[in-house]
């Protein structure tokens, strides 16, 4: 499961009731707008939180909730202006580790942070098994057609391009645009994509 939550602050709870009734194995969210001060009721029973926080200021970043039967670690990466998180997921028996990533770009990103994006990109993708999840605020993007009227917005389809990775998304998820797309590096890695109604909606 994927979500902005344009703050969880009073969505923990309904967050809580759709992972139990849908039994996920990974909750992505971005646009978490936590802080130090609500650690404690952040947790989900049966899963491990990853998360990353914004520092000093308010909205953003992500969360990433995996069920505790499974092998996760975070990748650590020095680059903090970027709005990633990076997950490993230890593979079982002789299945691939899978390289798990959610991101928040905000509109009218820094071209050096989009930059630092690319490289981090650019040395995960590689992974056997990857997927991307997030919120990306390209507008302008015609999937279908792979084209862009911005230079950002082109620029980001080149790397998705440069990594062989597949958009998965396939209808608007903010409006009329989608906004919200899930990124893998091989067919398959996905079964069926559902777009719901946000958290709070």
């Amino acid at each position: 499961m994927y979500t902005n939550a344009c703050s969880m602050g009073n969505k923990q709870e309904e967050l809580e009731v759709l992972v139990q009734q849908q039994n996920y194995d990974v909750v992505a969210i971005t646009e978490t707008w936590w802080d130090d001060i609500c650690s404690w009721s952040a947790a989900l029973d049966g899963y491990k939180l990853f998360r990353r926080d914004r520092k000093g200021r308010r909205g953003g970043p992500m969360a990433l909730y995996i069920r505790k039967a499974f092998d996760a670690i975070d990748i650590i990466t020095s680059d903090d202006e970027v709005e990633c998180l990076w997950v490993r997921i230890k593979g079982k028996a002789n299945k691939a580790d899978i390289l798990l990533g959610v991101c928040y770009c905000p509109l009218n990103q820094e071209e050096e942070v989009d930059n630092l994006f690319y490289k981090q990109l650019e040395n995960v993708s590689g992974a056997p098994a990857f997927l991307l999840v997030g919120y990306f605020n390209l507008p302008d993007i015609v999937w279908e057609l792979n084209i862009a009227e911005r230079r950002q917005s082109r620029k980001f389809l080149e790397c998705i391009e440069d990594n062989f990775l597949l958009q998965l998304v396939k209808e608007p998820t903010r409006g009329g645009t989608m906004l919200d797309l899930l990124f893998a590096n091989r067919d398959g890695l996905v079964g069926d994509m559902v777009v719901w109604r946000p958290l709070g909606a």
